[in-house]
């Protein structure tokens, strides 16, 4: 039987997936727009439409489907697909065999700095991370009544060519925002591929964190990278003085160090475990911009 992936959310972290595709799979994916359908093509992606409701085309495809992965945020109305197609998933995709959601370490809250895992608390500040807490219990829901494995991928700051501290010293836009005791974890959308091929590959459900050994505070991760450019860093500025959107400010709201031991004992190893690997990896290939190898040596 032919291996099929559905992506609803073929974005950043989707397209991640799709590029590292295990050998024999199908790919179709979801975009908002017909002008990323040529896009989505190019990566080998089959695009379909969906903006909250599912047209035949989706259904077709969904009923071809054996394995599906969800990387689409839930609003205030809820997780969109489940409104949308949850009826379909529970009865009408006779060849699924693994659900796969991407999640946040957002669900965990703040825990001041201390360790998090799986089995801790989850305490959600923010609406946004509220909501992935109330779809992540509603896709568990789905593999209770189906019996199908569910894997929860709770992912924390994601990053990778086109999307790093380079990108943001190449154009102007990186600050070094000190707040005292404050760190994140990161994951690179590589890692974030990886996971997801390994827990659909073993039929794995459950809650994982998918994030990196270091969890470090944000000025260096910047310093290191404008250290490779060989460029100057942006000057240290204190978070109490800083302008920042509601949305960015929340971040800092929450401190916490996520351990990534439980997909470790999964049997999955980290292509990229900390920033250092990772940028140093980006850097010598070239391949910051955009995933395209380009000579290292030019910043601008």
């Amino acid at each position: 039987m032919s291996r099929n992936l559905f992506i609803f959310g073929a974005g950043y972290s989707g397209l991640a997936v799709a590029r590292a595709r295990s050998a024999g799979f199908d790919i179709a994916g979801t975009t908002r727009s017909e002008a990323k359908f040529e896009a989505l093509r190019a990566e080998g992606i089959a695009p379909h439409i969906f903006d909250g409701e599912l047209t035949p085309e989706v259904v077709q495809a969904l009923q071809q489907a054996t394995h599906l992965l969800i990387s689409i945020a839930p609003g205030e109305s809820g997780d969109p697909v489940l409104n949308a197609a949850g009826e379909t998933i529970a009865h009408n995709m006779p060849n699924l065999g693994w659900i796969g959601y991407l999640s946040t370490v957002g669900v965990y809250g703040d825990h001041v700095g201390a360790w998090v895992d799986e089995a801790g608390e989850c305490r959600p500040v923010s609406q946004r991370s509220k909501l992935r807490l109330q779809a992540e219990l509603a896709w568990q829901e789905i593999g209770r009544q189906t019996g199908l494995p569910v894997a929860i991928l709770r992912l924390s700051g994601i990053y990778g060519p086109g999307r790093n501290a380079f990108v943001n010293l190449a154009n102007g836009t990186a600050k070094r925002l000190v707040k005292p005791d404050q760190v994140f974890n990161r994951i690179h959308a590589e890692d974030i591929a990886g996971a997801v091929w390994h827990l659909a590959g073993l039929g794995r459900g459950g809650v994982f964190n998918v994030t990196d050994d270091l969890p470090s505070p944000p000025q260096d991760v910047v310093a290191y990278a404008a250290a490779l450019m060989g460029v100057e860093p942006p000057p240290e500025i204190p978070f109490e003085t800083a302008e920042l959107t509601p949305m960015a400010r929340s971040f800092y709201g929450e401190n916490k160090r996520v351990s990534n031991a439980s997909i470790k004992r999964a049997g999955y190893r980290f292509r990229y475990p900390d920033y250092r690997v990772a940028l140093d990896a980006m850097w010598q290939a070239g391949n910051w911009r955009n995933g395209r190898a380009r000579s290292p040596m030019k910043a601008g």
